[in-house]
Formats: structure tokens, C-alpha cells, sequence
């Protein structure tokens, strides 16, 4: 019985595979590949996805895309809310509503201040504040604001989101090209997502604020990153109340009062109801 030939099956002679690896970087290939920015190539980042800068240079130097990724999903995770997490969105949100565009606000725990938003360039007129009866009214409000018009962005405090219900935001966020931001509790990292970026938030002290980049489109940094920004003393459980999670008064004025009083509190009669 005869030696059987080699070259017919298992691994090519070098003669064969040379032209095989040829094949494989021809600018038509190449080309289409770079086409399709959602394509994870071994370790490259995703340079294409289109994003908006945080207005954080160290977090959008760590970020596909350098900033939040547009049309997807982003979940902010934190143990204890009120941690300035929501503050880390101010850059960003400022730019949108001074493009025109809408951010909403669907349920937020607590109650936004007016003045402190101001302060930070947000514009009151595009600031539209949702409330709902129950947590199944506040998601169908949250995909609804994603399904109007294009552009802007839709923040959402859901204490339980099943992975279908956050598909169908993503979905949404995707086809009207908007920032989702869902701020999700610290149990929420044993659960799998199918958002594009899940950051967990962490209170840094003198050093600022820890961000680990759990999920992302692309490579992820292994490494947290620090923005120079330190939570404000209300992180501390002892010193938070319920008036300075969401934004703290500014300390250069007074500024109006809330536009939604608390518990056993009057509505100003003389107050524009902005937020309804």
C-alpha cells in the first residue's frame, strides 16, 4: 500500500497557504469591512460607531467611539443612587438641548432642580419630565419617547427590566438614533444586557470617579477610568436626602424652588408648570 498524499487533505503545504492569506487582504475585503463599523476585528476598537462626547476626556479616550454611543443603550450602574451619576451625563445633555433636540426624563427617583441644571447648560425648554402610575407604565413611556422623532436622549431609572424589554429599547434607540441611558441598581451587573455600554460607577473620594467599563462595543479597557470630578458629599448615605440626589442647588444663588413640591408641600400657584 502506497503512501497517501498529504497535500490532499488536512493543513496546505506552504506553497498552498501563501495565496490563501493573500486572498484574505485584498482592499475589497478590507473595504468592506471597514464599512461595517459594528464588526469587532480581533482587537481593534471601534473606531466608526458613531457616538456623542461625554465632555470627559479621560472617559471618551477609553470609549468606542470617544463618547456615548449613539443610537444604543447606555446602563450606568451604581449601588446606591445619588452617587452623581446622573451628573456625569451634564456635558452631554447640554450639547443635545442646545441642538434643539429633547431629553426626557422618565420617572426619575427624585426630584430635578431647575436652578443646578441651568447652571450646567442644560435648557429647561427641551427638558421634559415624565411620570407614571407603575414600573410596566414607565417603560412603555420610555420606549414611546424613543419612538418619537429622531435625535436627543431618553434617561430611565427601572429598578427590574426584563433582557426582551431591553432589547426593545435597543432596537428603538437604534432606529430613531437616540441616547438611551437606563440607571440600573448594583444587581443588575449578575444579569446579561443587550445594551452597548454598561458602566459601573463607583465613588472615587479625593481621586474622583471610578468608571468600569463592563461592556462595550469593541475592546474593552481592562483598566477603570478616573474622571476628575469627585462625587459630591451627598454619596455619603448619612448626609444624602432625598432633594440633592438627582442635582444639588448651585451655591452661587438660591434659585427657584422646586417645580414639583414633596409630600405635604403647596404648589406655587404664580409657577409656570413647566414640567407636566
Amino acid at each position: 500500500m502506497g503512501v497517501p498524499d498529504t497535500s490532499l487533505f488536512g493543513h496546505p503545504p506552504e506553497s498552498r497557504l501563501k495565496p490563501l492569506l493573500q486572498m484574505t487582504h485584498k482592499p475589497a475585503i478590507d473595504a468592506l469591512l471597514n464599512a461595517t463599523p459594528r464588526l469587532w476585528q480581533g482587537r481593534q476598537c471601534s473606531r466608526g460607531q458613531p457616538a456623542l462626547p461625554t465632555g470627559h476626556v479621560r472617559l471618551d479616550a477609553r470609549l468606542p467611539g470617544k463618547g456615548w454611543p449613539l443610537g444604543a443603550v447606555t446602563e450606568l450602574i451604581c449601588g446606591q443612587p445619588g452617587l452623581g451619576e446622573f451628573g456625569l451625563l451634564f456635558p452631554a445633555l447640554a450639547d443635545i438641548g442646545e441642538q434643539g433636540q429633547w431629553v426626557v426624563l422618565v420617572d426619575p427617583p427624585w426630584i430635578p432642580y431647575p436652578a443646578a441644571l441651568q447652571a450646567h447648560r442644560l435648557q429647561l425648554g427641551r427638558l421634559l419630565l415624565v411620570r407614571t402610575r407603575n414600573e410596566k407604565e414607565s417603560l412603555w413611556a420610555c420606549e414611546q419617547a424613543l419612538c418619537s422623532g429622531r435625535g436627543g436622549a431618553v434617561l430611565a431609572w427601572p429598578e427590574r427590566i426584563a433582557f426582551a424589554r431591553l432589547r426593545r429599547l435597543q432596537l428603538a434607540a437604534e432606529a430613531n438614533a437616540k441616547l438611551a441611558f437606563l440607571f440600573r441598581p448594583e444587581n443588575a451587573l449578575q444579569e446579561s444586557s443587550p445594551a452597548a455600554l454598561r458602566l459601573q460607577l463607583e465613588p472615587g473620594g479625593q481621586q474622583g470617579t471610578r468608571v468600569n467599563v463592563i461592556k462595550c462595543r469593541g475592546n474593552r479597557p481592562a483598566e477603570p477610568v478616573w474622571i476628575p470630578q469627585p462625587f459630591s458629599a451627598y454619596a455619603n448615605p448619612t448626609h444624602q436626602t432625598p432633594e440633592h440626589a438627582l442635582a444639588c442647588p448651585s451655591t452661587s444663588a438660591p434659585g427657584p424652588r422646586p417645580v414639583h413640591p414633596g409630600p405635604g408641600q403647596q404648589q406655587d400657584p404664580d409657577r409656570p408648570q413647566r414640567y407636566h
